[in-house]
């Protein structure tokens, strides 16, 4: 700008060009480009009236009950795997998580950690897909976070989330809360969202390709609580360390042992195949799509019969009991008739899998 120019020269000046085909360090100075970004793309998509004020926090109307509560970040690698990708995990990972215990999910935020030279239209698809998720879980982002790293500092893209849902109803839902009598119960095929992330990231071909079970179950958990009841005793969606982790959790928390047999499980052949190949036990595998519940026996089939209605329990089934013996132990019953000891995993089987 010349000194002699006055602020209404100023304003006519052309002004710089806005179009960018990557992300740069600049869309994180707080500056211009930021707040293009924002608007161009957050806002554009996301679009509802309490993220169009713009403030540094939202302000929502909440239902009478009480609140759940939850925060998770997403670091997949790769960002987009068949099934889904980074963005559609992030919503419905955290939908997931607040319905759990029988909350109806509202509001999430999200906050992007974008690495420097991120493709502009990979995070348009990122952000379209959280969009369509939170559309379909019925739920609305409503604050959220941008933050550039350099180069190298990051990969590609991370997401941070947080969201809360409204408990509409008196039960007790924990895994401090399961009992002798118990039946388990899982929702679907499980693996299939470590299979599928494991097989994009190493470049690895099977005979029947297998797509992360990436999905908000809400809609499922309402259909358990209208049968259920207080008979639901507790929920949970098993992903790292998967359905082997849950059941621990489930068993070390509520001091019971549970029993589960190995012909129950549903295992699509393609991921057993893969798992056979990989050498990993599907049920340490994640899953991104399913549930496991521990029903009181006098409502488990009814529940059942529930979840089969539903698009994402069709191949609901019983998998096991709970019993009072075996106080924190998880035990399976082989095909062959013989048990053996379901441990917590250890180790990261597969890292930065959600």
């Amino acid at each position: 700008m010349k000194p002699d120019m006055s602020p209404e020269d100023f304003s006519n000046c052309p002004r710089p060009k806005a179009d960018y085909d990557r992300i740069l360090l600049s869309h994180g100075s707080g500056g211009k480009l930021t707040h293009d970004l924002i608007e161009r793309l957050f806002v554009a998509i996301f679009d509802n009236p309490m993220l169009d004020k713009q403030d540094d926090q939202a302000i929502v109307e909440v239902p009478k009950g009480r609140l759940s509560f939850t925060t998770d970040s997403y670091v997949v690698d790769p960002i987009f795997f068949p099934g889904g990708d980074i963005g559609a995990l992030a919503v419905n990972g955290t939908v997931n998580d607040i319905c759990m215990c029988g909350a109806r999910p509202l509001f999430l935020s999200a906050g992007f950690i974008i690495e420097e030279g991120l493709l502009f239209e990979d995070l348009r698809k990122i952000v379209e897909s959280m969009k369509a998720a939170a559309d379909m879980a019925g739920v609305a982002i409503v604050t959220g976070d941008t933050k550039v790293v350099n180069k190298g500092k990051g990969d590609k893209v991370f997401i941070n989330t947080s969201g809360i849902g409204v408990i509409e109803h008196e039960f007790d839902i924990s895994a401090a809360n399961v009992q002798p009598g118990d039946k388990i119960i899982i929702s679907g095929g499980i693996a299939e969202h470590g299979v599928a992330i494991l097989s994009k990231r190493e470049g690895i071909a099977f005979e029947t390709d297998t797509k992360s079970d990436c999905a908000a179950l809400n809609g499922l958990v309402e259909s358990i609580l209208k049968i259920g009841g207080a008979a639901v005793h507790t929920m949970r969606d098993p992903t790292r360390g998967g359905v082997a982790a849950t059941l621990n959790e489930f068993a070390g928390t509520s001091k019971v042992g549970i029993r589960i047999q190995e012909s129950s499980i549903p295992v699509a052949a393609s991921v057993v195949g893969a798992c056979e190949m990989l050498g990993l036990d599907p049920l340490y595998v994640a899953n991104e799509g399913k549930l496991v519940a521990a029903i009181a026996p006098e409502r488990a089939e009814a529940v059942l019969a529930a979840m089969r209605k539903h698009p994402l329990g069709t191949e609901a089934v019983i998998i096991g009991d709970v019993v009072a013996e075996q106080s924190g132990m998880v035990s399976l019953q082989t095909r062959l008739g013989a048990w053996r000891v379901v441990d917590m995993p250890v180790a990261e089987q597969l890292p930065r899998i959600c």
